[in-house]
């Protein structure tokens, strides 16, 4: 039996009448009645007794009828997942996130998908950096949250979700002695907690060259490859961390946040969506409503 059978089929159940039917599919009332007479044949039975007064359903007609709304049912659905997954608004989301994501980007972009694809399962992974690099090269992850400069094999597309100016990472202590705001000669004769610099090059020789050119001398007490980590070490006494300012949203106890008053030959801390060029999923728009 054909789907347009079983389609006809229904229409003249809930109908009660070939011609109200055929005027339901769009279709000529005569094809519609021979549809139904093929169907018959290959079935063995009458479905339908059909008068004047229209066409009445045989017992044979009534049993069926439910299995063939669940069959149909069924069908449709799962041409609609077909088709939702062709465009990108079903299946699998895998995104990486450096942790700086986890505050105001990531509960945003979330938002965003659920709205416009809420049919879409997303896997998320913290990761590094160099992680999410070589997981989008292999195309193990869908996008990427990261922070720049990065460079990515293949074909990319990416977007500037969030500039921040660094702001000092102080430990409380320390920051009671200081009027609101903390130099950078002030940063240099502590020292500093920082990110490791493999793991953000371009951040690292920003920071160390800014303190260079302002005359002082780059002292890194600690490496800490987390930005919890970092707040950790500061808490400890070890040096001052250099951190995006939407940190000042985290309270850590033993943890002031305190502007630098030179700071502006300073790097920006940005935070980039990478994906796939050839990606299926309609990242360009969401990401544009970041």
């Amino acid at each position: 039996m054909e789907i347009s059978q079983l389609r006809g089929f229904l229409a003249i159940l809930d109908e009660g009448a070939i011609g109200r039917a055929a005027h339901k599919l769009d279709i000529a009332q005569p094809a519609l009645s021979q549809s139904i007479s093929r169907m018959e044949k290959s079935l063995g039975t009458v479905l339908f007794e059909r008068s004047r007064r229209g066409a009445k359903p045989t017992a044979a007609a009534l049993v069926m009828a439910q299995d063939i709304r669940n069959g149909l049912y069924l069908l449709d659905e799962a041409a609609h997942k077909a088709q939702q997954a062709q465009t990108g608004l079903s299946g699998t989301l895998r995104i990486g996130l450096v942790s700086s994501a986890l505050f105001e980007v990531l509960p945003k972009v979330i938002a965003i998908i659920r709205q416009y694809a809420p049919g879409l399962q997303l896997v998320l992974k913290e990761m590094s950096n160099e992680e999410q690099v070589s997981a989008l090269g292999e195309g193990a992850l869908d996008v990427g949250l990261m922070h720049s400069p990065v460079a990515v094999s293949g074909l990319m597309n990416e977007r500037v979700l969030r500039r921040d100016k660094l702001i000092a990472a102080v430990p409380s202590g320390l920051a009671l002695k200081l009027k609101k705001k903390i130099s950078l000669q002030q940063v240099a004769e502590q020292g500093l907690v920082l990110y490791p610099k493999d793991q953000l090059p371009h951040l690292y020789a920003g920071i160390t060259q800014a303190l260079r050119q302002a005359g002082y001398e780059v002292k890194i007490n600690q490496h800490a490859n987390r930005t919890m980590t970092v707040l950790a070490c500061v808490a400890g006494g070890c040096g001052i961390g250099l951190l995006p300012n939407w940190i000042q949203t985290i309270d850590f106890p033993g943890v002031t946040f305190c502007p630098i008053s030179d700071g502006d030959g300073l790097p920006s801390f940005d935070l980039l969506a990478i994906w796939s060029a050839r990606s299926k999923f309609n990242l360009t728009k969401w990401f544009a409503l970041v």
